[in-house]
């Protein structure tokens, strides 16, 4: 049996089949979690993701997910992430946006990187915060400023995230509207190719 095994195998290897398709491995250049291609659930490391809201039952606040074909690489079937937001609220308000890491190994990595935009018909705001996540879903926020209505590709040193002091096992990337940083309140983002890199 054994001898079996080993002659199908070298035979799949001579007709160019692959014996088994290897997940991406950690410690490359880069490994993408997210680039919504596909326009559905789930990321490229088959983690779920969605929007949130601090009180579902507020509809005075809020924040909806959607997929446009927009996407910053400029890939013409390629779909981007857009985050229609809602902060302008008299109750204190916030909601963004969630996505799982499927306990991916980080350390091999220095730098968080994504594309971002802001939707100018609808209007945005040019600050949020940022949240990663450890296996204890312990938070480490960051403040990105700057966005503007033309993609530009962000890149964020993981030691900016200074809360996190392991990475071999990351349990979330958030996106966080508040009615303290986003001015306007009311308006949307989109967000494309979230991935881990070693810049």
């Amino acid at each position: 049996m054994k001898g079996i095994a080993v002659l199908l195998a070298v035979m799949m290897a001579f007709s160019g089949v692959s014996v088994c398709a290897a997940a991406p491995a950690a410690g490359g250049k880069e490994i993408i979690v997210a680039d919504f291609n596909t326009g559905d659930k789930p990321n490229n490391l088959g983690g779920d993701f969605g929007s949130w809201d601090k009180d579902p039952n507020d509809d005075t606040q809020g924040c909806q997910l959607s997929f446009v074909e927009d996407d910053a690489l400029g890939d013409k079937t390629g779909y981007a992430c857009r985050l229609e937001y809602d902060v302008d609220s008299k109750n204190p308000a916030y909601n963004g946006f969630w996505m799982k890491l499927n306990g991916l190994d980080a350390s091999s990595y220095n730098t968080l990187t994504f594309y971002i935009k802001g939707d100018a018909q609808k209007g945005f705001t040019k600050r949020i915060k940022l949240e990663l996540k450890d296996k204890n879903n312990k938070p480490s926020a960051y403040i990105l400023s700057g966005i503007t209505d033309k993609w530009q590709k962000v890149s964020i040193p993981l030691s900016k995230f200074r809360r996190i002091d392991d990475w071999k096992a990351m349990n979330e990337f958030v996106i966080v509207f508040d009615d303290i940083n986003s001015n306007p309140k009311t308006g949307a983002i989109l967000v494309d190719e979230i991935a881990f890199a070693r810049e």
